[in-house]
């Protein structure tokens, strides 16, 4: 791993730190931990805030789109994963005015949840929130489930429009409205050259032999729709632009505006190679470029590789294009700069607090959890490996830290914690420890499982059936999720059943693993496995193998 780093586990931290002592006069924490930013004239009455997020890596995607005619705030979340949903509420009322907020940030299932879960804190404190998601990545889902598409360089397109629209003074109705027309108009497919490499994991998301390229791939290395032979630069362009025009009318008379975009290690001559193609083509054809912009807007670390976001104008979302904006990382027109400077310093969240019921004789269930936890760090590479082939590679990362911080969690409070509070505390750990998608459904399903328990009680066999179910009902519902979508039901599910049905812990383990056996031959469906579709098939589904793992560690520290 060639990088210039420290410790990789502080790379975000040093990097939020030294982008907001660079610009000072720009952007202001609104955390002690500075995981959520604000434009430095935020909130102002009347001007409606946006609130956007998403994981590190991606610069200057996310945060370097917060300031004057852009977005408001950003939460930050660690290397490819979601903020967590403190950060994101922190950055909302950090913005928040009269007039409202509006979220808008990629689809993404980790960010789904968390700014969900922060829209329903912000609505009880009665602050009313709309939502609009980049669903831009054409190659991630056919076009009757766009719904579902990743979000990736098209999104800055939105905020350009959506920031213009909220600095005019415009209601949340009108922002929502533009912004959302603005997202169904735009379009992104992408070429992948090299793989990025994550700085906690020092492993490469993906492989690529020599010569090779990957048609359609996500900016965490998720695999696209087609690997082949590296081509000439028109023909990657042809491509994008064919495909893009099944869904946009790319035809005589038509006007669009053209982000060219590389992916961290491409050189910008190789993209003006790339934009001219774009804009000859277009041109030919009768259709005018009203605006452009080429360069690097959202990257991938390293990755080499480019992107062509399209999207269809009409007077009002050209009019808006236009309008100036400026922050660290964009400038366009003469939007102000420096001319407010808040005095505000940053503020600490207070820690998540668990109602402790003593039960008054020692847990087992915190016990078991303090001896089985830290084994999970030694399928860290597992893990890994099995996310880097349908995901972003991540997973390991987030179960052997997620374990860990529930482990410390836990050693902090009283050996006698009664189930509901562990599966409480269990669940928020988990969670925030490394905000990601599966930390968000797993930390999910938990603290619903606790509502189920009743105060000050231990958990007995009919009792842990009950949390099983619970949590995988819970991930279901908050993932849109059924079993035999391919996800970590399809596992939670058969292990409530073995323990329904008086298996011990070896019956269960063995459940587990042959559930994750069967479903491995299914077609995801959701997440970022759903993106790759029939390539899915014959891959084990990496948060199924998490908890297959995890039982087969109970097993050990037991047997």
């Amino acid at each position: 791993m060639r990088k210039i780093l420290n410790d990789p586990q502080a790379f975000v931290d040093e990097t939020l730190e030294g982008i907001l002592l660079a610009h000072p006069d720009e952007l202001r924490a609104v955390t002690a931990d500075r995981r959520a930013l604000a434009r430095t004239d935020a909130p102002a009455p009347g001007r409606v805030g946006i609130v956007t997020g998403g994981g590190s890596g991606h610069l200057p995607f996310f945060l370097g789109y917060v300031g004057r005619g852009l977005c408001s705030a950003v939460a930050v979340g660690n290397v490819f994963s979601s903020p967590s949903s403190s950060q994101i509420h922190a950055a909302s009322v950090a913005v928040h005015s009269d007039a409202g907020l509006l979220y808008l940030y990629g689809n993404y299932g980790g960010d789904v949840l968390n700014f969900d879960t922060a829209a329903e804190r912000c609505r009880a404190e009665g602050i009313e929130v709309r939502t609009v998601l980049g669903v831009d990545d054409i190659q991630s889902a056919p076009r009757e489930r766009a719904e579902s598409r990743r979000g990736v360089a098209g999104l800055v397109l939105v905020y350009k429009v959506a920031g213009a629209m909220a600095d005019r003074g415009a209601s949340l109705d009108e922002v929502e409205r533009v912004t959302r027309k603005a997202s169904d108009a735009t379009r992104t497919m992408g070429v992948g050259l090299s793989p990025t490499v994550l700085p906690a994991a020092g492993e490469e998301t993906f492989t690529l032999d020599e010569g090779e390229m990957e048609i359609g791939v996500g900016i965490h290395g998720e695999r696209g729709s087609h690997r082949g032979p590296l081509e000439p630069a028109d023909a990657i362009t042809d491509r994008f632009l064919t495909e893009i025009g099944t869904e946009l009318d790319l035809t005589e008379g038509r006007r669009v505006a053209v982000l060219v975009n590389g992916l961290g290690s491409t050189p910008l001559e190789e993209l003006y190679v790339m934009y001219r193609r774009v804009h000859r083509t277009l041109t030919d054809a009768g259709v005018a470029i009203g605006y452009r912009l080429v360069g690097e807007y959202v990257t991938s670390l390293e990755m080499a590789g480019a992107s062509l976001s399209i999207m269809q104008l009409d007077d009002e979302l050209e009019e808006l294009l236009q309008d100036p904006a400026g922050s660290p990382f964009f400038r366009q027109g003469a939007a102000p700069v420096g001319d407010v400077l808040t005095t505000a310093t940053a503020v600490g969240e207070e820690a998540a607090t668990v109602d402790v019921t003593l039960a008054g004789s020692r847990s087992a269930l915190r016990d078991l959890l303090l001896a089985v936890l830290p084994q999970m760090e030694r399928h860290r590479e597992e893990l890994r490996a099995l996310d880097a082939a349908l995901g972003d590679g991540d997973l390991g990362v987030t179960v052997a830290v997620g374990g860990a911080a529930v482990a410390d969690a836990l050693r902090s409070l009283p050996d006698d914690l009664d189930a509901r509070s562990i599966l409480r505390v269990a669940g928020d750990a988990f969670a925030t420890a490394n905000p990601s998608t599966f930390a968000a459904l797993i930390g999910s399903g938990l603290i619903a499982a606790g509502e189920h328990v009743p105060p000050g009680a231990h958990l007995d066999r009919a009792g842990l059936v009950d949390v099983v179910q619970t949590a995988a009902t819970r991930i279901g519902a908050q993932g849109g999720a059924a079993r035999g979508d391919k996800t970590v039901i399809d596992v939670l599910l058969p292990i409530a059943e073995a323990l329904d049905a008086g298996a011990g812990a070896a019956e269960v383990s063995a459940a587990a693993l042959a559930a994750v056996a069967e479903s491995a031959g299914w077609q995801s469906r959701r997440g970022r496995a759903g993106w790759q579709q029939e390539r899915s098939v014959g891959h084990a589904d990496p948060g199924s193998v998490a908890v297959a793992r995890f039982v087969e560690e109970v097993v050990r520290a037991t047997s």
